[in-house]
């Protein structure tokens, strides 16, 4: 299972997702152009000292993730998703992708993707923070498929 990151915005997500990375033994793809800079002290802040023990890849742009990511299907989260959480059923080798936190993914992204699935919130609820949402959506991936990287 690997977590994949469409132009985000915020520096503090990526590095909590630097951390999910390196605490779940999982795959990081960055998809560029951020709205920041890597040596931003925010997302190094967020990731503290994880980041060496991530597997992050940064792409260049979309048609670079595309020409070189890992087989698998691609997840769009969104909160215009077709297919409740609840109710998917997740496979080890998935790519599990996240919108730019201004403007969720453009139109050809949610055409790229295999399936678009939303996490079910209360009517009233806009959205959760991408960071949140990728932590929710690659435990239960993982939970479902019994992956879990604990030395415990």
């Amino acid at each position: 299972m690997r977590l994949a990151l469409f132009q985000p915005d915020i520096p503090q997500n990526v590095g909590a997702c630097i951390r999910l990375s390196a605490c779940f033994g999982v795959e990081l793809h960055v998809i560029e152009p951020t709205g920041f800079t890597f040596d931003d002290r925010a997302m190094k802040r967020a990731a503290l000292d994880y980041g060496p023990l991530s597997h992050m890849t940064r792409h260049d742009s979309w048609d670079d993730f595309l020409r070189d990511k890992p087989p698998g299907r691609l997840l769009l989260m969104t909160t215009k998703g077709a297919t409740s959480m609840a109710e998917f059923a997740f496979r080890d080798d998935d790519i599990l992708l996240f919108g730019k936190e201004s403007a969720g993914a453009p139109d050809y992204v949610h055409d790229a993707a295999d399936e678009r699935i939303i996490i079910p919130l209360e009517a009233n609820a806009r959205s959760l923070n991408l960071s949140v949402t990728a932590g929710i959506t690659l435990w239960e991936g993982l939970r479902q498929t019994g992956h879990f990287q604990s030395t415990k």
